[in-house]
């Protein structure tokens, strides 16, 4: 018999250009940069048993839907854009009662030119990308933002000791070491209606300088940190997730060049790597299992 399912249509590049950003300066654009994938969840056995495609949203459909969203209502925060598409597809085929729909959204900046931001002329900032799922269940909506290859890294303030050791530990105890780690953070908004884009920037914000800010005696009190930090200042968090990398940065031995090396030249190894991963939750908050459905990869 058949189990759970879902389909639609992947990775759909969505670039919108808002002419008239700024009516007081023709040719002053805003770019929204997004790669969108939409699944829709329902009543779909026969399509898949005998071949009865009359219930069948066809991708296509969906694919069209995302770029006729995208000029008829803008875009706006990414958690906005995906409820509205959600909501389109549950409420307007009775068949269809749930679905997953998600963003990656690449970010711009102006180019200057005589020190003066462009009007319309952009460069790709950086290799960190904003992140959104909404899931749908019936007419109840889920709402998790984040973000990808955060890439930090802190040149002290960093220790690491006091773990056990067995006659296969050759790691060196430190008090001073490099800390380096690629950030993926998830966090699960508690209602809808919120300012996402605000706070997106303050969560990301938080989420840095809590990293930079504590002396870390191991990445798993920094990862704690910063979840716990983000549910303090934003009540409107219900969870943050974080997988973290540890990016080695490993003292080279000079000593067979009669050289000192004072904690200053580094080698990066890029593998093998610790990878810490951790849930902080809102002591005594539900858990909310559906939010999280097919959101990979996390404790």
């Amino acid at each position: 018999m058949l189990g759970a399912n879902q389909y639609g249509k992947a990775e759909c590049r969505l670039v919108r250009v808002t002419r008239d950003a700024d009516p007081a300066r023709p040719g002053y654009h805003e770019i929204t940069d997004l790669n969108v994938t939409s699944q829709l969840r329902g009543d779909f056995v026969t399509c898949h048993t005998e071949g009865d495609n009359s219930q069948v949203v066809a991708t296509d459909t969906q694919k069209n839907t995302v770029y006729a969203f995208a000029q008829e209502f803008g875009v706006g925060a990414p958690e906005d854009f995906l409820l509205r598409l959600g909501r389109h597809f549950v409420g307007g085929f009775e068949w269809v009662s749930g679905g997953r729909f998600e963003a990656e959204q690449y970010a711009w900046k102006r180019i200057g030119v005589d020190g003066v931001p462009h009007d319309h002329a952009f460069v790709r900032a950086g290799t960190e990308t904003r992140t959104t799922v909404v899931q749908f269940d019936g007419e109840e909506a889920f709402v998790v933002s984040g973000l990808k290859d955060c890439v930090v890294l802190k040149s002290t303030g960093s220790e690491f000791h006091g773990f056990p050791r067995d006659r296969y530990t050759t790691l060196v105890e430190t008090d001073d070491r490099i800390l380096a780690t690629s950030v993926t953070a998830w966090w699960r908004y508690t209602e809808l209606g919120l300012d996402y884009d605000a706070l997106f920037t303050g969560i990301r914000e938080l989420l840095l300088s809590t990293f930079a800010g504590l002396h870390s005696l191991a990445l798993q009190q920094t990862i704690f940190a910063m979840g716990k930090a983000v549910l303090e200042a934003y009540p409107m968090v219900g969870e943050v997730k974080l997988s973290c990398p540890n990016k080695h940065h490993f003292l080279v031995d000079l000593s067979p060049f009669g050289q000192e090396n004072p904690n200053e030249v580094f080698y990066a190894a890029d593998r093998p790597y610790g990878l810490i991963q951790a849930t902080i939750e809102r002591e005594g908050a539900p858990a909310e299992p559906r939010a999280w459905a097919t959101i990979p990869g996390f404790a």
